[in-house]
């Protein structure tokens, strides 16, 4: 994972959607499974009726069938669906569409709590690239697609492909029914990492007017920007933390010491990317629609180019920068007592790695520690102490975005280690300080009435709590929640298993209780952090939702007091970040579980410790404890079987043996499978018992 995941929002993308093992058709399969063995609608859902014209999304299984994910009747004008939640979509009438797509369809009971959909029409495609191979049907080049997307091969456009060799990897752009070659892959290049990009909608290259915009755009004038009252920062000693291979570098901080009274200021230093991408400009639009940097362990995509990712924008020492600086002052308690906002210029005086101020932190000395930069470290721990007392008394929890932390070898880049994730000190103490960030510029802009993108995590409902509950148990570990969670309860709880061998099992079982964090244009609560206005300010480089905060701060800076925004624009916006967000958090996760695959492909048969953290259909999903990576067992690899499915209990129940979330198990790795990134598990003995 990129250390720049993770900083400033410990519940944003570790609690979006993350698929629950390996297998990516997963969760296609408990939908259909459960629609099927489910005779009658839920409770307050009306009988389905023989035939019924619905909306839905495709779902492709890579054996080739799929189903409608239902969201809707066209007759009831985007009404709820009356009837099942999914349809199943035959092999043929399935050919002309993409996973993802929308359609309108025909549903029919073809015996009861079996549906079938029927006569698909599409009706809106987000996806706009296809990955495959070259193979040839009837002496024409089609495109092999990734199973996953399509389950049929696509022609090109003729003459588009004519010169292109059977078995060559190719990106292509959809045009109707035909596709056209946009770039062929590098042989030897790392067909997972395309795989998981065209799956989830992320595209890889910028087109050539935004690389030149880029370019332009670079020449931003630090003496015009000054000039007109920008705050002239660069004698104060500023440092940026990072991992050795950051190059998006979005964040300083610097920190005036403690006076009489025992308060401290700390200033936050962010990449003003506003003044180098005009809102509007293609640039931005470019921005926008991929509303997210997408780290994969391995490569980057950034949300825009690098001309002014890793440079014009970056926070890099020794130059001068244009940044957007929120400076707190901390009193000796903890409290923030002051949010002062302001455009300025900046010059980074240190780079400073999470490694060596980790090292400075524990021991008090470090080479990777300047002379100079040495008090700046200590009064930012100082800060971030202080800002951990008040934090901890208003609960919250600190979830790690992954579950395991995949090492590459720095010349193959193949994967070499797969361990639980531990962050230090130094990125508590980072974290600390861009999440207060976050909180004031939220309540600075919340006291000004102003609209802006922010960030919220509900509450989570009486059904999760109980739930949570019972997988506590099933760890080892009595919660007790009450008749509600609230923020101190649910840092009391952490508190039991914190730093515990299980640790990293409850707290993959915890985030998907907890639920996801989101963008809205209506302030409100995030639980997570139990912060009571929240925003993303600080990574504007990778973000757009940042970008986004950044030009609301600076229009009332630069003296616009009042800024009427359309609400339903702002919740658009919201709307499709969160969708990128969510792209961008599966793309990242598959290609972590494709490496995690790939590395275990060489240790089949060995015996490993792990704990139950999902009950699916198809069978358990466990985390190994040695590894904090996930794997699967399938129902018919369990003895003493048949087991059924329990939603309620979160278990598999046989006639003489249940599995429970929680529980811990002995297992031995039986397979892999690279492309679903799937890492299949069975009992331990079951193998020799075989």
């Amino acid at each position: 994972m990129c250390a720049r995941r993770g900083r400033d929002d410990v519940m944003s993308s570790d609690l979006q959607y993350l698929p629950c093992c390996g297998n990516f058709t997963c969760g296609v399969a408990v939908v259909f499974r459960a629609t099927r063995g489910s005779k009658t609608p839920g409770p307050g859902v009306p009988s389905a009726p023989m035939h019924a014209l619905v909306r839905g999304r495709i779902s492709v299984n890579p054996r080739g069938f799929g189903f409608l994910n239902i969201e809707a009747s066209p007759a009831r004008s985007g009404a709820a669906p009356l009837g099942p939640a999914t349809a199943f979509v035959t092999p043929p009438d399935l050919n002309p569409f993409l996973d993802g797509d929308v359609v309108d369809a025909m549903v029919v009971e073809a015996e009861p709590g079996r549906y079938s959909a029927s006569q698909l029409a599409l009706v809106h495609r987000d996806r706009t690239e296809l990955f495959g191979t070259v193979v040839s049907h009837a002496k024409r080049p089609h495109l092999r697609v990734d199973r996953l997307v399509s389950n049929t091969d696509w022609p090109f456009k003729p003459g588009s492909a004519d010169d292109l060799a059977e078995g060559t990897a190719v990106v292509a752009v959809l045009e109707g029914a035909v596709v056209v070659p946009a770039r062929v892959v590098a042989p030897g290049a790392d067909l997972g990492i395309e795989r998981c990009l065209a799956r989830n909608g992320v595209h890889a290259v910028f087109p050539a007017e935004v690389i030149e915009a880029a370019r332009a755009a670079a020449a931003a004038s630090i003496e015009r920007e000054l000039s007109r009252g920008r705050r002239d920062l660069r004698e104060l000693t500023t440092v940026t933390i990072d991992a050795p291979v950051t190059t998006d570098i979005d964040d300083a901080v610097a920190v005036i010491p403690a006076g009489p009274d025992g308060a401290l200021r700390v200033l936050v230093s962010i990449a003003d990317v506003d003044a180098l991408v005009p809102e509007g400009s293609p640039l931005d639009l470019e921005a926008r629609a991929r509303g997210t940097s997408v780290y994969l362990a391995g490569r980057v995509i950034p949300m825009l180019p690098e001309a002014i990712s890793s440079e014009a924008a970056s926070l890099l020492p020794g130059v001068d920068r244009l940044a957007v600086t929120v400076e707190l002052r901390i009193d000796a308690e903890g409290g923030v007592t002051s949010i002062d906002l302001h455009e300025s210029v900046i010059r980074s005086h240190a780079r400073l790695s999470y490694d060596a101020v980790e090292e400075y932190l524990t021991t008090g000395r470090s080479a990777g520690v300047p002379e100079a930069a040495a008090p700046v470290v200590r009064w930012l721990r100082t800060a971030a102490a202080r800002l951990s007392t008040v934090r901890a008394a208003r609960g919250g929890v600190e979830l790690d975005r992954e579950e395991a932390y995949v090492t590459l070898d720095a010349e193959t880049r193949e994967p070499t280690a797969v361990s639980p994730r531990a962050d230090t000190g130094a990125h508590r103490l980072i974290e600390r300080l861009m999440v207060a960030a976050n909180e004031a510029v939220a309540s600075w802009l919340v006291a000004r009435g102003l609209p802006c993108i922010f960030r919220v995590h509900d509450e989570p409902t009486e059904e999760r709590v109980r739930a949570l509950e019972r997988f506590a148990h099933n760890f080892g570990v009595e919660a007790g929640f009450g008749p509600r969670l609230s923020p101190r309860g649910l840092a009391a709880f952490e508190a039991q298993f914190r730093g515990s061998g299980i640790a990293p099992a409850i707290r993959t079982v915890l985030g998907k209780a907890l639920g996801p964090a989101r963008y809205t244009a209506e302030p409100g609560l995030h639980f997570g952090l139990g912060a009571p206005l929240y925003l993303h300010f600080t990574s504007p480089i990778r973000r757009y939702a940042d970008l986004a905060v950044h030009r609301v701060v600076k229009q009332y800076l630069q003296g616009r007091r009042e800024q009427h925004v359309d609400a339903e624009a702002l919740a658009s916006l919201a709307h499709h970040l969160n969708a990128r967000a969510r792209s961008a958090a599966k793309a990242e996760t598959e290609r972590h579980r494709m490496l995690v695959a790939r590395l275990f492909a060489s240790r089949i048969g060995e015996e490993i410790d792990g704990n139950i953290v999902a009950i699916k259909p198809f069978g358990l999903v466990v985390q190994m404890v040695e590894s904090g990576a996930t794997g699967t067992i399938a129902l018919e690899a369990l003895p003493d079987g048949p087991y059924r499915p329990d939603a309620a209990a979160q278990a598999l129940i046989g006639a003489s043996r249940r599995y429970g979330v929680g529980e811990s198990v002995r297992v031995a790795i039986a397979a892999t499978n690279e492309e679903l990134g799937r890492v299949e598990l069975v009992p331990a003995g079951a193998r020799d018992a075989s």
